[in-house]
């Protein structure tokens, strides 16, 4: 019985050992999942709105910092700042005047780089640049100056000047029109409406625009102010001769030459003189080319022979030698003479004969 006792109980232990351990399991279990998944998230929300007071407070502090650097070289363009940036550049201007070039470039870049710099600034480094052949530094000030002020004529004019010596004449002459426009609207002391419509003329007349270029030399030709250039007589004269004008050509190569005879009398220096009667030789050379073409050889004649008096004068020995033999063809020979024989005695008399030698010997004495 005793037996029989022990393994009941102890089947009983067993089975309620195995009821609770299969209880157990499943009730805590359930209990843990649950506590456990609402605590995950609990942590997650927490540290969300931790790091978006973090990303808050960073963005806060950068956005006050952020004007601080960009106000902060605006802020320091005092009175005093102007001041320095306009000393500068009146030096470097001046230093560009004399044509100390690398010494006006440092100063108008000490102007710049004050802060505050004019639209003229800009300009006048530019052109110091051109005149130093750094072309792309000189784009690059004549870029910054229209894009300060799209009416600026100077700035349009100088870099028209520059795509000039780039040889890009699409670009050039599509600033001067604008350089045209801008200063029709609002005039400029620094520029004349004659220069404007010659150097428009000059570029027509390299794009091969021969109407274009009569026009534009004209027009600058008829302007009221400043002084005539030869060289506008002579760049219209070239147009004309394109168009087969021979005798407006002819015309405007004598006015050509006129001017510079009037300017030869106020040249301050030989070197100016002379290169003035170098300029009038060639263009007597072209009129008497031209004359030659319409059949006036005499006029042709003396055209040469006025370039041939400059260059005696201008001591060109090859160019003398060449207008000698171009004067020499134009030149009408005589008709030759027939040499005169002297008369002889019929019969040798010896009187007659010395009479004959000591006359020749008076002569050769």
């Amino acid at each position: 019985m005793k037996k029989t006792s022990a393994k009941k109980n102890t089947n009983v232990k067993n089975h309620a050992g195995t009821r609770s351990v299969a209880a157990k399991p499943v009730v805590k279990n359930d209990k843990v999942k649950t506590c456990g998944g609402s605590w995950s998230l609990s942590i997650y929300v927490y540290w969300f709105i931790i790091l978006f007071f973090i990303a808050a407070t960073f963005y806060i502090l950068g956005r006050s910092h952020t004007p601080t650097n960009v106000i902060a070289p605006t802020v320091e363009i005092t009175e005093e700042v102007l001041l320095q940036s306009a000393d500068y550049y009146k030096s470097g201007k001046e230093k560009l005047v004399a044509g100390n070039i690398d010494d006006a470039i440092a100063d108008l870049t000490a102007a710049i780089d004050a802060g505050g710099a004019s639209v003229d600034a800009y300009i006048m480094r530019g052109e110091a640049y051109l005149q130093s052949g750094n072309y792309d530094m000189a784009l690059n000030d004549f870029d910054a100056a229209l894009a300060k002020d799209p009416a600026n004529a100077v700035a349009y004019y100088d870099r028209s000047l520059l795509y000039t010596r780039m040889e890009d004449y699409s670009a050039a002459l599509a600033d001067i029109n604008n350089a045209l426009a801008a200063n029709t609207a609002n005039p400029s002391a620094a520029l004349q409406m004659r220069d404007l419509y010659a150097k428009r003329g000059q570029l027509n007349l390299w794009l091969k625009n021969w109407e274009g270029a009569v026009a534009d030399f004209t027009n600058s030709l008829a302007r009221p102010e400043g002084s005539v250039s030869p060289t506008v007589y002579a760049e219209r004269a070239e147009a004309y001769t394109a168009l087969n004008n021979y005798a407006g050509a002819i015309e405007d190569y004598s006015s050509a030459i006129r001017v510079i005879s009037e300017q030869i009398q106020g040249a301050p220096t030989l070197e100016e003189r002379e290169t003035l009667s170098s300029q009038a030789m060639a263009y007597f050379e072209k009129s008497a080319a031209l004359n030659l073409q319409l059949g006036n050889v005499d006029a042709a004649r003396s055209d040469l022979e006025s370039s041939y008096t400059i260059a005696v004068a201008l001591n060109d020995a090859e160019t003398v030698t060449r207008l000698q033999t171009l004067i020499a063809e134009l030149t009408p020979q005589p008709a030759a003479q027939p040499v005169a024989q002297p008369a002889v005695p019929a019969v040798a008399d010896p009187v007659a004969t010395d009479a004959i030698v000591e006359r020749d010997a008076t002569q050769a004495e």
